[in-house]
């Protein structure tokens, strides 16, 4: 399987700072982020806000796939993730994040839609990796 690439470009301290992140592919291009969008009124990007696109984007393709076992094929899956970070004692943590989905599946009921949605939360890549993952680096002064 092919690994996906990010990266992050860091000035300055915390408050007064700032940063671009990107993808590899492009679709974010040194798009700004720093304190206050992330902690304030800014309107920037933030690592939260990623990770909510990454985890509703997982989410409803791995609903989908689900449904496909099922032989149903959704005419539409909506996905909202909201992730929450909270101060705690020593800095800060992702502490819940809530997905609301809304889909539209001819043929479904609510119990077999129930059922994937369930399992398409526990089993998609992004659900598992939030779980707790095997975090590496490389670690290097310029």
């Amino acid at each position: 399987m092919p690994k996906k690439t990010g990266s992050a470009h860091w000035e300055g301290s915390l408050k007064e700072g700032k940063g671009t992140i990107s993808t590899e592919t492009g679709a974010l291009d040194k798009q700004r982020y720093g304190f206050n969008s992330r902690f304030g009124e800014g309107h920037h990007t933030n690592p939260e806000e990623l990770i909510a696109a990454a985890h509703a984007a997982c989410f409803s393709m791995a609903l989908s796939n689900i449904l496909g076992d099922h032989d149903l094929t959704p005419d539409s899956i909506d996905t909202k993730a909201t992730v929450q970070l909270d101060q705690v004692e020593g800095g800060f943590e992702i502490s819940k994040i809530h997905l609301d989905v809304t889909a539209s599946i001819p043929g479904a009921d609510e119990s077999k839609f129930m059922d994937a949605a369930k399992a398409a939360k526990e089993g998609c890549p992004v659900s598992k990796a939030l779980a707790g993952p095997t975090i590496t680096m490389d670690a290097r002064l310029a």
